[in-house]
């Protein structure tokens, strides 16, 4: 399913160009083939609060060459992050979605409900292939309840459905905890008029899930999959809709797809006849061995797979390339799993 030949290089490494560390990678490619990379830029540690700005490189020429960084959000010490994006193929705008808190407020404390502020969720467009974005549009009211406390967008990025009743339909994959019962849910948020405006779609029927990303089956189905809490079973947990994400059933764990409860990234290549692909830190116990497996079945089972980094590794996201090659930028590292973000160029074997 995979030739072995990866190229691989370094897209940001910690400590360069005035930040302590950059994590939490999210993929894009537009309309008219630009790659582009977000990140989170974190400027004086390596933690999830504090002053955090999200940033973007493209790439033009189908990432042999990138630009500087830019920023695309920066508040002034606050925590702007889980870069979200989506591109809509009809009017070629990308729309990265993404989370806001005050930088002294801790995720405890926004899920204790006493902290200054709370979680709240913006969007920020851009048509010239990411050159430039709007100012940051808050959406919490439309897309957050009133009893939910901690709020995530993705991290990773989001789909446009292709085929039926929903066809065209952005959306976003979330999670949230619940005020009251301090449960955590996956979720979705959607957007049925080009990211003009957006609404809350479904959660999950079950807790114990959260960080999610999303995926294309035949027929316009969705494929949830999920950061998994759940006692006994190290692996992820999926769900099913064939509504479009306004509900969710079927969530079971997937056995295969052993986690050591982190982030992950799953696509469907349209590019290379319905294979979908899935990557994360392959183990059970602990964030090392990013793994990149295929399943040709939608998932019901994932016979192939190539290992990208057998050292420390967390989070990645997943996109196509122009050329079709597979894209996965990825956190890693020799002694810890947030030294950098790497970019991985994977062939699929068609002959297989």
């Amino acid at each position: 399913m995979f030739k072995q030949n990866v190229e691989q290089f370094d897209l940001w490494r910690s400590g360069s160009d005035g930040y302590h560390t950059y994590r939490i990678p999210a993929l894009a490619v537009t309309r008219d083939g630009t790659i582009l990379a977000f990140c989170e830029g974190r400027k004086h540690h390596r933690r999830d609060f504090g002053d955090i700005a999200l940033l973007v490189k493209r790439s033009t020429d189908g990432g042999a060459t990138w630009s500087r960084q830019s920023i695309v959000w920066d508040d002034a010490g606050n925590t702007c992050g889980n870069p979200a994006p989506v591109v809509d193929r009809d009017s070629g705008a990308i729309h990265l979605l993404m989370t806001w808190n005050r930088g002294d407020d801790h995720e405890r404390d926004i899920i204790a409900g006493s902290s200054h502020d709370t979680r709240r969720v913006y969007v920020t467009s851009s048509i010239d292939d990411g050159l430039t974005w709007s100012l940051p549009n808050e959406i919490t009211g439309d897309v957050k309840r009133a009893d939910w406390t901690w709020y995530a967008t993705g991290p990773g990025h989001g789909i446009q459905i292709r085929n039926g009743k929903y066809s065209g339909r952005l959306v976003i994959p979330c999670d949230h905890i619940e005020s009251e019962t301090k449960d955590y849910y996956s979720h979705i948020i959607y957007s049925d008029d080009n990211g003009a405006s957006w609404n809350l779609g479904g959660r999950t029927p079950r807790p114990q899930v959260n960080e999610c990303e999303v995926v294309e089956l035949g027929g316009g189905r969705l494929l949830l999959n999920m950061r998994s809490y759940a006692p006994g079973a190290r692996a992820r947990q999926v769900a099913r809709s064939a509504d479009g994400g306004l509900t969710w059933g079927d969530q079971r764990t997937d056995p295969a797809l052993i986690e050591p409860i982190c982030q992950a990234s799953i696509i469907n290549c349209p590019k290379s006849n319905g294979i979908i692909l899935f990557a994360n830190p392959a183990s059970a116990s602990e964030r090392v061995n990013m793994t990149l497996r295929g399943s040709s079945d939608e998932g019901a089972t994932w016979p192939g797979h190539v290992t990208l980094f057998g050292g420390p590794s967390a989070y990645s996201d997943l996109a196509a390339a122009p050329d079709g090659r597979v894209l996965c930028l990825y956190e890693g590292g020799e002694s810890h799993p947030y030294e950098f973000l790497r970019l991985a160029f994977i062939e699929l074997d068609s002959s297989r």
